[in-house]
């Protein structure tokens, strides 16, 4: 999973929730069984003890909703292949448990070359109406896919190559012993509801989710020809290293307990929520290869031979949490309301080499407050301003450069928030306003000897930004768009020469656009465009080098009927990047690396669907 927010990179580890409960995105999420995806735009603080600010992704399964079965055909260009199965059943006498069944497979050829690879899923939910006050829910869910990864392309020497000039169908981890990334994904959850009276009603859930992945690339880093570590040659090389870390072992579990009522106190109207949430995770990993295999070429023409010796450690970690948490939202008048809110969090962190070296330990605890004001101007119209904290929890790698390894510290955000919210029958509109300062860190010191160099707090990273929103309905129009202006700056920082820079691979606009219109002619037809536009983004931390904008465009349409009373047909046809537009679609600097995506090329799907 990959997700930013208001222009913070989302954490793997922390940011990502599953009906509510934190989960390891660090593997492929299926959405088969997903009713929806959450974005829960705002001070991470609320939703979570330890995430990075911006926001949380939260997966909501589909749960039993009643007699209906589904099942879809797929095509996309240029070869893959979808079946899926959605069925959902009501059992008993008298309809109190149900019983939904998700599955699918998929053979996956994308346009890029050397992808090929299979992904699968199977998950099933159930309900039991203990009695009129008590829910039992249980599901499962069991995924799998293996498929090639993508490395990306890079600036060649210090220019950044036209992306005209690159085929986005190459894939740069094509050599002949390329093997697929695998994930394997067994996630189970258990939850109870019980209605205590009229007012108040408490709710206990428990999940385990169990990660198996092999991850393996011809990975490609650096030009050590030109002694430059930060792009590719000047000529289109690159050093390609063979990587492989085998039978990676993550595995998940929290517990979390929620009680929630109305009650009247000081003559103001509460409603109240107090949670515990225990979450434990342990992830542990065996040697892996890191090793240099040869020269290759961005036109993907040079094969080198593999070098698959696990010399190099890995690191096991071990985090355990504890939260609790209270909310309350006080009607101070009719139209008016409070939002209170406050989160403690205990959190232990261990890790260790798996050779048992450089191990290290920390114990931290905090409090993360937040509060809102909210006024609802009319029916359709409600204005709120918020201000909120989130924390982050760090450790000093434990290396003997540093003369502070090993020591923990939590660094804390805060957010400030305004915001317009209007709906109607007809019209949906927002537009918010947010201000972030998430705390940085710098090494400092010569960190060319052993203790010579210190990681220490400096600065902010300082994110302003506005986003709108506008939905609607009318004469057989619908329309869908989102927009985010965004100013993202270092401040503060004891090294001058950073502050006023631009985070790197952050746009600085996003326009999501769609537009459909159902032919009045031909009933069950509809046709819609999409518009997708992002600004420039900086590609190197100094600022001296940026993305252009780009924009793309997309063609679809959907096509409904009835066979009789029985069953309903919906056929979906569509074409991404309608122009098959050539640009660079980001630029993520990872390991004091640049590296390049293509903007997928043109791109033709089609889907039939039958519901019963």
């Amino acid at each position: 999973a990959s997700f930013s927010m208001r222009g913070y990179a989302l954490d793997n580890r922390f940011n990502y929730r599953r009906d509510g409960l934190p989960i390891n995105a660090e593997t492929a999420i299926s959405l088969d069984n997903k009713e929806r995806v959450d974005l829960l735009r705002g001070t991470s603080g609320i939703q979570a003890g330890t995430s990075a600010p911006g926001g949380v992704v939260d997966f909501v399964v589909k749960r039993p909703r009643g007699d209906q079965k589904s099942f879809l055909l797929g095509y996309t260009q240029s070869g893959s292949l979808k079946a899926a199965a959605d069925i959902d059943q009501t059992l008993g006498s008298e309809g109190q448990a149900g019983l939904r069944i998700n599955a699918s497979v998929e053979k996956l050829d994308p346009q890029l070359r050397d992808a090929q690879g299979h992904r699968q899923l199977l998950a099933a939910a159930g309900t039991l109406r203990v009695s009129p006050d008590t829910l039992l829910e249980a599901e499962v869910e069991y995924s799998h896919q293996s498929q090639p990864s993508q490395p990306g392309f890079s600036l060649l020497g210090g220019t950044l190559p036209s992306a005209g000039s690159i085929n986005p169908r190459i894939n740069l981890n094509n050599q002949s012993w390329t093997q697929p990334v695998v994930f394997d994904d067994t996630t189970a959850s258990l939850r109870w509801t019980q209605q205590l009276d009229r007012d108040w009603r408490l709710q206990t859930q428990a999940m385990v989710q169990r990660l198996t992945n092999n991850d393996r690339a011809a990975f490609p880093l650096g030009c050590s020809s030109e002694d430059n570590y930060q792009s590719y040659c000047s000529d289109g090389s690159f050093d390609l290293y063979d990587y492989r870390s085998e039978h990676e072992h993550r595995t998940s579990r929290a517990v979390q307990t929620e009680l929630q009522g109305h009650t009247q106190w000081l003559g103001l109207a509460h409603e109240l929520t107090a949670g515990l949430l225990w979450d434990d995770y342990r992830g542990r990993f065996g040697p892996q290869a890191y090793n240099w295999a040869g020269v290759g070429q961005i036109d993907g023409s040079v094969q080198v031979p593999a070098a698959p010796e696990a010399g190099y450690t890995n690191t096991n970690r071990t985090e355990r949490s504890l939260e609790w948490s209270l909310r309350d939202v006080v009607t101070l008048a009719e139209p008016t309301r409070l939002w209170l809110g406050l989160r403690h969090t205990t959190l232990h962190r261990d890790s260790v080499n798996t050779d048992g070296t450089e191990p290290t330990r920390s114990a931290q605890a905090f409090t993360t407050p937040w509060l809102a004001l909210s006024q609802q101007f009319t029916p359709a119209l409600m204005g709120y301003a918020s201000w909120g904290q989130g924390a982050e929890s760090s450790v000093v790698p434990n290396l003997p450069i540093y003369s502070n390894a090993g020591q923990g510290s939590t660094h804390k955000s805060r957010q400030t928030e305004l915001g317009l919210k209007y709906a109607d029958d007809t019209w949906a509109a927002s537009l918010t306003g947010f201000d972030i300062h998430r705390p940085a860190t710098r090494d400092t010191g010569s960190c060319d000897g052993e203790g010579s160099c210190m990681e220490v707090s400096d600065g902010n990273d300082h994110h302003r930004g506005l986003e709108a929103s506008l939905s609607g309905h009318w004469a057989g129009w619908t329309l869908d768009t989102g927009a985010m202006w965004l100013r993202a700056r270092r401040e503060g920082s004891g090294d001058t020469s950073l502050n006023g820079l631009a985070p790197t691979n952050v746009p600085r606009q996003t326009l999501r656009a769609a537009l459909a219109y159902a032919l009045p002619d031909w009933p069950g037809l509809s046709l819609q465009a999409t518009v997708l536009h992002e600004g420039q983004r900086e590609v190197l931390p100094d600022n001296s080098l940026s993305l252009p904008a780009w924009t793309s465009w997309g063609l679809a349409a959907r096509y409904q009927w009835q066979q009789g009373t029985g069953t309903r047909y919906t056929l979906r046809a569509g074409v991404d990047n309608l122009f098959n537009v050539r640009a660079w679609k980001e630029s993520p600097y990872q390991y004091d690396h640049v590296y390049l995506y293509p903007l997928d090329p043109r791109t033709f799907r089609i889907s039939l669907q039958a519901s019963l």
